[in-house]
């Protein structure tokens, strides 16, 4: 089995679904509720409906750029059919909502090649508090069940709690942990588990990095450092820069995805508490409006509910 087919193999899985949709509930009754509110006494798709559907998107932190998108697309579907009723506003919704992620978001994670780099090395970057270590030790759990070998490195050396975790996660999880003393240089340490993955054979080595979003300046000169040695033992790596976003921030979110989209080669990212918010809107606008495949999403609490992010079942199991 190649590297990551197993998320094909597991992700279509019925208790992945079942974990999918509830950890979406929050997110569906806030949505759903509005919608049933912005057609309430109407028997058509008139303008006041399509006002409201435009407010219920951007409270749902859709953003207004792709929420504009979505509901020019279907005013153009009304325009054709004078008669639509409010009884079809969701199925069109759903339509349009997958036709614009599918447009926007041609690289899919299922299409990308993996296994071609041995060791693949992941960068995983973003602001304290959004779940980039539980996202990093559920990821390195899900690698690991398939026999892959993988070394974590605790880049994130400004923080004592930082490495601390990512020791806690390669306890639980079982595999490696590269880490220096606290305050050690962060390039440093990606250096000493990319040459320790190379001699040990591993597969996959994953990067913590600090989570500050200080002066931008800053954040790209330590990134672009830490890059800049890892290419020095492996000229191809990074292989994956993997920004992970909180979910239930909403517009902040967007903010973050910009800053650090700006600052480094950003092309994954993962939005994680999807269950704890009902803010999962973001999920489409951020797939949308940076053009980065959305490859994980976080929807609960457990090691396994890290899951690969298909536009299709999500959005169906938003409408569900």
């Amino acid at each position: 089995m190649g590297l990551f087919d197993f998320f094909k193999k597991k992700e279509t899985a019925p208790e992945a679904q079942e974990a999918l949709d509830k950890g979406l509930e929050k997110t569906k009754e806030g949505f759903f509720s509005k919608i049933t509110k912005a057609v309430a006494g109407k028997s058509t798709i008139d303008d006041d409906v399509l006002d409201n559907l435009e407010e219920v998107l951007v409270t749902s932190d859709v953003g207004v750029s792709t929420t504009l998108k979505i509901i020019d697309r279907i005013q153009q579907r009304v325009s054709k059919d004078k008669y639509l009723s409010t009884s079809e506003l969701n199925h069109l919704l759903r339509d349009e909502i997958q036709l614009l992620l599918a447009e926007n978001n041609s690289n899919d994670f299922r299409q990308f090649e993996y296994g071609q780099h041995k060791p693949y090395v992941i960068m995983v970057v973003g602001v304290n508090g959004v779940g980039k270590t539980t996202t990093i030790g559920k990821l390195a759990h899900k690698l690991k069940a398939e026999n892959l070998k993988v070394v974590l490195g605790a880049a994130d050396t400004f923080r004592a709690a930082a490495v601390e975790q990512i020791k806690l996660w390669g306890e639980r999880v079982g595999v490696r942990v590269v880490a220096q003393a606290m305050g050690s240089d962060p390039a440093s340490v990606a250096y000493d588990t990319l040459q320790s993955a190379v001699a040990n054979g591993e597969d996959v080595v994953i990067i913590d990095t600090a989570g500050r979003l200080h002066n931008k300046i800053g954040l790209m000169n330590e990134l672009g450092k830490i890059k800049n040695v890892m290419e020095k033992v492996i000229p191809s790596a990074p292989h994956e820069i993997l920004l992970v976003l909180d979910g239930s921030t909403g517009q902040n979110a967007f903010e973050q995805c910009k800053q650090f989209t700006e600052a480094t080669d950003v092309n994954a990212l993962a939005i994680t508490k999807l269950d704890g918010t009902a803010k999962g809107g973001v999920v489409i606008g951020i797939s949308d409006q940076f053009k980065i495949p959305v490859k994980y999403i976080g929807v609960g609490e457990s090691m396994n509910d890290l899951q690969l992010f298909d536009k299709k079942a999500f959005v169906d199991s938003l409408f569900k």
